[in-house]
């Protein structure tokens, strides 16, 4: 139990009773860091196609050794 614990009180219990029917602020970055997993989707498979699309014509140049890029 930490000073704030005994200054403020019971945080889960004030947290029942006080903001019942709310999202607590755990909840909130749990549910923002699911969402940010999927966030960008869009522009990664953009950039892994580009990518794709660079080494196949790469290889249709028919060149056996490939500089660094």
């Amino acid at each position: 139990m930490g000073f704030l614990d005994r200054v403020l009180g019971n945080d889960r219990q004030r947290a029942e009773t006080k903001y019942a029917g709310r999202e607590s602020a755990s909840e909130k970055a749990a549910r923002r860091r699911r969402e940010g997993h999927r966030r960008n989707l869009g522009r990664t498979a953009a950039q892994g196609q580009a990518w794709e699309d660079r080494d196949r014509q790469q290889d249709r140049k028919g060149r056996w050794y490939r500089a660094a890029r």
